[in-house]
């Protein structure tokens, strides 16, 4: 699996956070409170999901499963004009990110991040950067499948 180099621009989302760590995950929870809601944000942009997660600076230099971050359930919209109640605006930053496109299986995913930050970073002549991770969840996303399609947005910095 080898990523592409992508520049983003800064986008707008709105959607449903908690926080959670990797022994308690809630996202399940999560995305099952947002999806039912997710018609009433009227200025979405498109189709796509985010499942972005916002980490703490000191999160990867040390591996702990009971270290807390915050997880978004979001789509991107044009403006924050009207925001549905119960939800909240977050502005993802613009800036560099290897993009990988995963298919398969969406329970697998322990084994592609520990591909992703213990083969392909250490070789790749990149390091992590502090900036939100997320994946995009398009229209050939489908939770329990192995079919389904993803792209997993890890923000990078030259090194």
């Amino acid at each position: 699996m080898t990523p592409v180099i992508k520049i983003l621009p800064e986008k707008k989302l709105v959607g449903m956070r908690a926080k959670m760590s990797l022994k308690d995950n809630t996202t399940r929870e999560l995305w099952k409170s947002f999806m039912p809601q997710r018609k009433r944000i009227a200025n979405a942009f498109g189709t796509d999901r985010f499942s972005l997660q916002i980490y703490p600076e000191s999160y990867f230099k040390a591996f702990n499963p009971v270290a807390e971050f915050e997880k978004w359930a979001a789509v991107e919209v044009t403006d924050f004009n009207t925001v549905p109640e119960g939800m909240a605006t977050f502005t993802l930053p613009g800036g560099t990110y290897a993009v990988f496109y995963y298919k398969g299986n969406p329970a697998n995913g322990p084994e592609v991040f520990r591909y992703i930050f213990m083969d392909w970073m250490p070789a790749s002549g990149y390091t992590v950067d502090n900036r939100p991770h997320f994946e995009v969840l398009g229209e050939r996303y489908q939770n329990g499948s192995d079919t389904s399609e993803e792209e997993i947005w890890v923000p990078v910095i030259a090194l």
